[in-house]
């Protein structure tokens, strides 16, 4: 027997079956590496969210982003209870996404691209024309190019929270990292598995910052539940965003629970969740999950009819029963109605499915073809690779086909250079988990430091001689107005960051003090969280919101300067006469170089200046308010005089010219 003959044996022996080296999976060893290395980060990266996970310590003194998070979830306030719900279907969808994996259910490409394949190799095989697949470094299941890149944005990411001080943005790193440990750790099996528990997190972050948003849905319900009961002939009044009969037989007002942003979250997890779980086409997810928009507004919309109703006929205690049982009603139509659509989704065969099945079907008669052509040619039965190959050797070089010997000499050198490509690959994970690493101390340095030092940035209004609190507010407006200084609450002291500064007067006319106008001024510290939107603070001290709009109040007379602000309508019921008393509050925000008129606009002017020029300004939260029970017009020139008499002497700065 020749060496060449010899060679080709041994080739022929050591070659796969299919003649294509490719691994299905990963080895043992490898993915103990893995492991190892997606621990290593794991490690890293819950020392830093833990200890450096968040810069903000006013209302949730912790330095951990895990805490911060959970503690959102058990304050009823935060209106996030429904966090855990979220974090226990994450985990069943995580194992069952998994498990799915193992059984072969849910593969890492459709069932009909792997028949595809198994065809083409089986055709190859066949005719000889054989183009091996070899093993790209950094690719498939060994690559560790995209969960290194995940939680490097991760990293990138959570910095971005931290010097903006916003946590929520931190979450959300948090999460991107977890994906990029798992991905690391299990390959594409797991991280495809982690990809949609993972997102599904998100609905469990606090969304109180949609209040705003939820005003509006309020008012979008109260009036078209007024107009629907006129239309059926129940004559109901409407007053911002209150309901009331005429006779004073009940009174409602439709509250921020009522106007469908806090059980939107809730409503909206549950329907992306039917969508994924019945469906395997996004288009049809997201169908799916956009319905419980419309469905959300419908069923409050639906829930303060029925209140109507019942209170036109059993009055206030009637009215309060149905409120309590439309609460559970609520999630009926709203998961109802999303569940029929998808019932109905579920009959529209879709395009690419049937051109999957079809595939599938064409890939199976093919194999079978494939079979059935294999018999025929070893009615015996069929030969192993290492029978065949040890008698053609004895045989001679002469006896095996010339295209035999070019896919074994090419199965051979395929393998060789596989081993060498998988074995090139082993450091791959370690050094990934080094360069994460150093780059978790590296943030960690930074955000101590950050954490620590002394913010560079002024206040938007003049201070006292503390330097917390403040400039004193003027005693006297000309001859006419006198100043008496408003104390501070304990309960504000404790809540609020210690550097938080305050000044307060109530000034009233000398010719009558029927008509208070209270000048408040609350100066942030270091942390952000000193100040906040003004609306939650009013509704929490029993305040009703009947409407808001944007205005510009003259401030300067000569030159004349303006101030961009909102005035809210609000009105708050007395405890011991029952008397409801009308309300103007106008509010803005002022920092070194800008005034703001609304939360949003100093929300981003303040991250951009903390993330761009590294300056983390002392904003003032300006409140002015008085009654306007002898009109909003009379009421609100006593603000403009009582703004024009007082913040001169306060602003650090000139205002808008005009």
């Amino acid at each position: 027997m020749s060496a060449a003959s010899q060679r080709v044996g041994r080739a022929m022996t050591d070659a796969p079956e299919s003649l294509t080296p490719q691994p299905a999976g990963m080895p043992a060893s490898t993915s103990r590496r893995r492991w190892l290395a997606a621990g290593a980060c794991a490690l890293a990266g819950l020392a830093l969210f833990q200890f450096f996970g968040n810069a903000t310590h006013g209302y949730v003194d912790t330095s951990s982003t895990f805490w911060w998070w959970i503690s959102q979830w058990i304050d009823p306030g935060a209106e996030s209870e429904h966090g855990w719900v979220i974090l226990g279907i994450s985990g069943w969808l995580l194992w069952r996404n998994l498990r799915r994996a193992a059984r072969g259910e849910w593969a890492l490409r459709s069932q009909s691209e792997v028949e595809s394949a198994r065809t083409k190799d089986a055709d190859d095989s066949g005719s000889g024309n054989v183009e091996p697949r070899r093993p790209r470094r950094g690719c498939g299941d060994e690559g560790v190019a995209a969960p290194a890149a995940a939680m490097v944005a991760g990293l990138g990411l959570h910095a971005l929270g931290f010097v903006a001080q916003q946590t929520r943005i931190s979450i959300v790193a948090v999460l991107l990292f977890t994906w990029g440990v798992l991905r690391l750790g299990g390959g594409r099996r797991w991280g495809r598995a982690a990809l949609f528990p993972l997102a599904f997190m998100l609905f469990a972050i606090p969304v109180n910052v949609l209040d705003s948003l939820g005003f509006w849905l309020r008012m979008w319900v109260v009036d078209a539940a007024g107009a629907i009961a006129h239309l059926g002939g129940v004559d109901v009044v409407r007053s911002g965003t209150q309901l009331f009969s005429p006779d004073g037989s009940y009174q409602y007002d439709v509250a921020a629970a009522c106007s469908g942003v806090r059980s939107l979250v809730a409503l909206a997890a549950l329907s992306l969740l039917i969508g994924y779980l019945n469906f395997r086409s996004w288009w049809r997810r997201a169908l799916v999950f956009a319905l419980c928009f419309p469905l959300t507004y419908l069923g409050n919309l639906t829930r303060v009819l029925v209140i109507i109703v019942a209170a036109e006929l059993g009055g206030q205690a009637w009215g309060e029963r149905a409120h309590e049982v439309m609460g559970f009603g609520v999630f009926v139509i709203v998961l109802g109605g999303v569940a029929a659509a998808a019932k109905l989704l579920q009959r529209v065969p879709e395009i690419g499915e049937r051109r999957a099945e079809s595939e599938e079907r064409r890939a199976s008669h093919n194999r079978q073809d494939q079979e059935a052509r294999g018999r025929d040619r070893s009615p015996s039965g069929p030969r192993s690779v290492n029978d065949e190959t040890q008698g053609r050797g004895r045989l001679g070089e002469a006896s095996l086909p010339r295209a035999e010997q070019s896919r074994a000499v090419t199965g051979a050198a395929t393998s060789s250079g596989a081993t060498f490509l998988w074995r090139g690959a082993e450091s791959a994970p370690y050094l990934a988990a080094f360069a994460i690493i150093g780059l978790t101390v590296g943030e960690v340095v930074f955000l101590a430091q950050l954490s620590v030092g002394t913010p560079r940035g002024e206040a938007g209004v003049r201070l006292s001689a503390d330097g917390r609190d403040p400039i004193e507010l003027p005693a006297f407006i000309g001859t006419e107005w006198i100043g008496r200084r408003a104390e501070v609450t304990a309960v504000e002291r404790a809540v609020l960051p210690a550097d938080t500064g305050f000044s307060r007067r109530n000034y009233v006319h000398v010719q009558g003090g029927a008509h208070v106008v209270l000048f408040s001024i609350v100066l942030s510290g270091r942390d952000r969280t000193s100040i906040h939107r003004p609306e939650l603070c009013l509704v929490g001290q029993g305040w009703t919101i009947r409407d808001q709009r944007a205005i510009e109040l003259r401030w300067r007379a000569q030159p004349p300067a303006n101030l961009p602000a909102t005035l809210l309508r609000t009105e708050l019921v007395e405890a011991r006469t029952g008397r409801r008393v009308p309300t103007l509050t106008v509010y803005w925000f002022v920092d070194r170089d800008a005034v703001v008129a609304s939360h949003w606009g100093r929300f981003w002017h303040d991250a951009w200046n903390r993330v761009r020029h590294g300056r983390a300004d002392r904003w003032a939260y300006v409140l002015l308010q008085t009654d306007a029970a002898d009109g909003e017009e009379p009421a609100l020139a006593r603000l403009q005089v009582v703004l024009q008499g007082v913040w001169p002497s306060v602003t650090a700065r000139h205002g808008t010219e005009q």
